[in-house]
C-alpha cells in the first residue's frame, strides 16, 4: 500500500464526546409554562424541564429514590413543580433551583397516576390506581380530602376554575365523571354519558360549562349548574384530549360567531376545531396522517398563545393557537437509531434514521429539530452527496427518497423510486458528481438510480410533488441479503457486501462483476472504499475487519478487536487510518499500517449502527440502538499540544527544583516537589535534606513550615517509599517527625489517615524485624571480634637444644 500525504505525524490519536442528542420524551404527559419559555416531560425516573427557545435540556429532575416518576404538575404561578413516583412518595420542587423543598408520602396504596393543581397554586388534587381521590393543602404541608367511590384506576383529576366554588372533578375506568365538593366532602354528582374512557375536562371562562372527550370519539359538553350533558359532538375519531378555545374570533380557524369552540386531537394525527353550538368541524389542519403522528396530548398555554401537542413518535410539536402554524418541533425519543449523516456543505446539520417511518434534522449550532414524512415505513439507511445539500434515504416501504436541504435549512422531499420487491436496506450517492445512486435490498438485488436533470438545477421546487426516479440498471448480485454497497470516488465501481460472507466488485454503470473478495467467517455489514489506495475495506459479525486489493482481490490486512459483530467502518486521516463501530457499543480506531488499535471509545451502551465522518475529517457522528446520537470531536492536536505544554512546564519546573536544591532553599523546594505530585521527586528532595550535615533540624525545621494539605501529601507519599527498603529511612524520618511534632488530634483529622497507617503499619514492622536482626548480627560480630584470643604459636627447638636434648 501506497504510503500517503497524512505522514505519520498526522495520525490521530483521540476524539472527545463534543455533543450528545439524547432522548428526553418517552410518553405520558407534557406541560408547557404559562410564558411558553418552558417546557416540562416525563423521561423515566426523570422530568426534562426544555427551554422552547434552544430545545437544550436546561434541567433534569429526580427524585432521591430513584423510581419511574408516574405524574407531574406545575402549578399556575409557574413556582411549584410537584412529582409523584412508582415508590409513593410525592417531592415539591422549587424547579428554577432543581431543588427539593418537601417530599411527604402519598398514602395511596398504589401509584399516584395522575395530580393538578387549583387554580390558586395552593391545592393539589392526586388519583392514585388505588381508585382514591386525595387534595393536599401545599403550602400549609398537609392532606386536606380523602375521596373514596370510584372504581380502578383514576386517571383524571380537576378543579373548577372558580376557586370559590371549591369543586374537584375526577374520572376513572368506569368512564363516569364524577364531582366532588370540597366544602361538603361529598360526591355531589355523577355524571355519566361517555361509553369508554374520558380523556380530558376543560371549562369555559364564565365556568358554567365543561367539555369532556373520550376514546367513544365524542365530546361532551356540560351545563355544571344542571350537571346534565347539553350538547354532545361525534368526532369520529379517538380523541384523546380537547381544548376550550378563547371566546373570540379568529377567521383563521374558522371561529366567526361568538359561542364555545373547541379543539380536538386524536389518532387521526391533525388537529381540528370544532363549534360546539351546531356540532360542525369549522377547520381541519393541512396535514396529511402517517405512521406514528397520532396525537397522544394536547394542550393550551393561553398566556403564551401555544399549543403543545404530542405524537405516538414522542415528537413534541408546538403551535401558534390563533393560526395552528407549527413553529418548533422535537424529538423527544428516536429508539433505535439505525442510521446517521452529516448535512450541509459544512456540516451544519445532521440527519438522524431511528426505529421510525420519519427522518430528524437537528442543527447543530441551536438545537432545532425538523421532522420529516414521507416514507411509510421504518427508514434502514442513509446516504449524503458530495456538496451536502442533497440526501438520500431508503426504507422497508421498498422505496428510496432523495430529499433536498435549503440555505435555511429546510428540508423537503424532491424525488423518489421505487421498483425493488423487498425492504431496501442500503444506499449509497455517487462521489465525484451528483449524477446518480445506488440501492441494495433483501430481495439481492442493486439498482442503479440516475437523478434527472431537473432536480440539479437550482431553481427546482417539487409543486407537484416528488419527482419519479427510474432505475437505469438492476442486477441480481448474491444469494442473500444485500447489506451494504459502496460507490468508488472515481464513480466508476461499486461494492457490495452480503449476509452471504462476500463482498464483490462491480464495473458501473452496466454492473458487471469484476471479482469475488472471500474470507470472511460470517456475513458482512459495511463496505467501504479507500479515499486514496486501491483498497477495499470489509466489516463483517465475524468481529473483524478485513482490507482488499482490488488489483487481486486479495487480503492485504486483517483487524481484530471487536468482541461482536462489526457494523460499519470508515477510512479517516487520508486513508491511513480506520473508524469502526460494533455491536458491543465500541468505536475504534486503527492505524492501517501497524495493525494497531489506537483507541476505544465507549460512550454507547448497545449496538452502534451509524458512524459518519465530516468533510474535514475533524468530527465523526455515532447513533446507536441506546437511543442517543454522539458527535465526537478530534482532539489529536489539542491533546498534543497539551502534552506538549506540560512537558515543557516540566521541564521549566524541574530546573527550578534542581536551583533551589543547589541553593538549599529546601522548603520552597518541598513545596514545588509536592506540587508537580510526583512522589519520587518529593523523595529527592527528603534525600538532599538528609544529606546535610545538620539533617534531622533541617527535615523538621521545613517539614514543620509545611501547609496541611502538604503535609497530608506527604503521609500519602511516605505509603509508597516504606514499601521498599532503600527508601523507608526518608519515610520513617518524615513519620518521625510528624508522630513527635504534631499532636494526634491533629493527624487523625488528616485525609485518609487511617488508610495510610493501615498501610504503613505492617512495612514498618518488617523494616523494624529487619534491623533488629542486622543490629543482633552486628552486636554478635562486635561481641567476637572483642573476645577472641588468636593462640601464640609455641617456638621451634634450636639445633642445640636438640642435640643437648639427645645427650645422656
Amino acid at each position: 500500500m501506497a504510503e500517503t500525504a497524512a505522514g505519520v505525524g498526522r495520525f490521530k490519536t483521540n476524539y472527545a464526546v463534543e455533543r450528545k442528542i439524547e432522548p428526553f420524551y418517552k410518553g405520558g404527559k407534557a406541560q408547557l409554562d404559562q410564558t411558553g419559555q418552558h417546557l416540562f416531560c416525563v423521561c423515566g425516573t426523570r422530568v426534562n424541564i426544555l427551554e422552547v427557545a434552544s430545545g437544550a435540556v436546561l434541567r433534569s429532575l429526580e427524585q432521591e429514590d430513584q423510581e419511574d416518576i408516574t405524574a407531574f404538575d406545575l402549578s399556575p404561578d409557574n413556582e411549584v413543580l410537584v412529582t409523584a413516583s412508582r415508590a409513593l412518595l410525592l417531592a415539591q420542587w422549587a424547579w428554577q433551583e432543581g431543588s427539593v423543598t418537601r417530599l411527604w408520602k402519598a398514602i395511596h396504596t398504589a401509584p399516584v397516576a395522575t395530580m393538578a393543581f387549583d387554580p390558586t397554586s395552593t391545592l393539589l388534587a392526586t388519583g392514585g390506581c388505588d381508585g382514591a381521590v386525595r387534595v393536599w393543602d401545599i403550602v400549609r404541608h398537609y392532606g386536606t380530602h380523602h375521596f373514596r367511590g370510584s372504581p380502578g384506576v383514576v386517571h383524571l383529576v380537576a378543579f373548577h376554575p372558580d376557586p370559590t366554588r371549591l369543586l374537584l372533578f375526577s374520572s376513572a375506568t368506569d368512564a363516569a365523571i364524577r364531582v366532588w365538593s370540597l366544602q361538603d366532602r361529598s360526591c355531589l354528582a355523577v355524571l355519566t354519558a361517555h361509553y369508554s374512557a374520558v380523556t380530558s375536562l376543560a371549562f369555559s371562562a364564565d365556568g358554567h360549562s365543561m367539555l369532556s372527550s373520550g376514546r367513544d370519539k365524542i365530546c361532551i359538553i356540560w351545563d355544571l349548574q344542571s350537571c346534565q350533558a347539553t350538547r354532545t359532538v361525534p368526532v369520529f375519531e379517538s380523541v384523546e384530549a380537547a381544548v376550550l378555545l378563547p371566546e373570540e374570533p379568529v377567521s383563521q380557524l374558522g371561529v366567526k360567531s361568538p359561542g364555545l369552540y373547541f379543539l380536538t386531537a386524536g389518532d387521526q394525527g391533525t388537529l381540528r376545531v370544532w363549534e360546539a353550538a351546531s356540532g360542525q368541524c369549522v377547520y381541519t389542519q393541512a396535514q396529511p396522517p402517517g405512521p406514528g403522528r397520532e396525537l397522544t396530548h394536547c394542550t393550551l398555554a393561553h398566556t403564551a398563545g401555544v399549543v403543545l401537542t404530542a405524537t405516538t413518535d414522542h415528537n413534541l410539536l408546538l403551535y401558534e393557537a390563533r393560526s395552528l402554524r407549527l413553529q418548533k418541533q422535537f424529538a423527544g425519543y428516536s429508539e433505535e437509531v439505525l442510521d446517521v449523516r452529516f448535512l450541509g456543505p459544512e456540516d451544519s446539520h445532521v440527519v438522524v434514521a431511528s426505529n421510525s417511518p420519519c427522518l430528524k434534522v437537528f442543527e447543530l449550532q441551536t438545537s432545532a429539530c425538523q421532522i420529516l414524512h414521507g416514507h411509510t415505513d421504518i427508514v434502514l439507511a442513509l446516504d449524503v452527496f458530495r456538496k451536502g445539500w442533497l440526501f438520500a434515504s431508503c426504507a422497508k416501504d421498498q422505496s428510496v427518497r432523495i430529499w433536498r436541504m435549503n440555505k435555511a435549512g429546510q428540508v423537503m422531499c424532491v424525488a423518489q423510486g421505487s421498483g425493488h420487491t423487498h425492504s431496501v436496506g442500503t444506499v449509497c450517492c455517487s462521489r465525484l458528481k451528483e449524477s446518480f445512486l445506488v440501492t441494495g435490498s433483501q430481495d439481492c438485488t442493486v439498482k442503479l438510480w440516475p437523478l434527472p436533470k431537473a432536480l440539479l438545477s437550482k431553481n427546482t421546487a417539487p409543486d407537484n410533488g416528488p419527482i419519479l426516479l427510474q432505475a437505469q440498471t438492476t442486477q441480481r448480485c448474491h444469494d442473500k441479503d444485500i447489506n451494504s454497497v459502496a460507490i468508488a470516488p472515481n464513480d466508476k465501481l461499486l461494492a457490495t457486501g452480503s449476509q452471504d460472507r462476500t463482498a464483490k466488485l462491480w464495473a458501473l454503470p452496466q454492473c458487471q462483476l469484476l471479482g469475488v473478495f472471500s474470507g470472511h467467517r460470517r456475513g458482512l455489514w459495511c463496505v467501504q472504499f479507500s479515499p486514496m489506495d486501491q483498497v477495499l475495506a470489509t466489516a463483517s459479525a465475524d468481529g473483524t475487519i478485513k482490507l482488499w486489493a482490488l488489483q487481486d482481490f486479495s487480503c492485504l490486512k486483517t483487524f481484530e478487536g471487536h468482541d461482536a459483530s462489526v457494523l460499519k467502518v470508515a477510512f479517516v486521516s487520508r486513508g491511513t487510518q480506520l473508524l469502526s463501530s460494533g455491536s458491543d457499543g465500541l468505536v475504534k480506531l486503527w492505524t492501517i499500517k501497524n495493525n494497531e488499535c489506537v483507541r476505544t471509545l465507549d460512550a454507547h451502551e448497545d449496538k452502534v449502527w451509524g458512524l459518519h465522518c465530516s468533510r474535514l475529517d475533524d468530527r465523526a457522528l455515532t447513533g446507536a440502538s441506546d437511543s442517543r446520537v454522539i458527535l465526537w470531536k478530534d482532539v489529536t492536536e489539542a491533546e498534543q499540544a497539551e502534552e506538549q505544554a506540560r512537558q515543557e512546564e516540566q521541564v521549566v519546573r524541574q530546573q527550578e527544583l534542581d536551583n533551589l536544591l543547589h541553593e538549599k532553599r529546601y522548603l520552597r523546594a518541598l513545596g514545588l516537589a509536592i506540587s508537580l505530585d510526583r512522589p519520587h521527586t518529593v523523595l529527592t528532595v527528603i534525600q538532599a535534606i538528609r544529606r546535610d550535615p545538620e539533617a534531622c533540624e533541617k527535615l523538621e525545621a521545613t517539614m514543620l513550615r509545611l501547609r496541611r494539605d502538604q503535609k497530608e501529601a506527604l503521609l500519602r507519599f511516605c505509603v509508597t517509599w516504606n514499601t521498599n527498603s532503600r527508601h523507608c529511612h526518608e519515610a520513617q524520618a518524615v513519620l518521625g517527625v510528624l508522630l513527635r511534632r504534631e499532636a494526634p488530634e491533629e493527624l487523625l483529622a488528616y485525609e485518609g489517615v487511617r488508610a495510610a497507617l493501615e498501610a504503613l503499619l505492617p512495612y514498618t514492622e518488617r523494616h523494624f524485624q529487619r534491623l533488629s536482626r542486622t543490629l543482633q548480627a552486628a552486636t554478635f560480630l562486635d561481641f567476637l571480634w572483642h573476645n577472641m584470643k588468636l593462640p601464640v604459636p609455641a617456638a621451634a627447638p634450636t639445633p642445640w637444644e636438640t642435640h643437648k636434648g639427645a645427650l645422656p
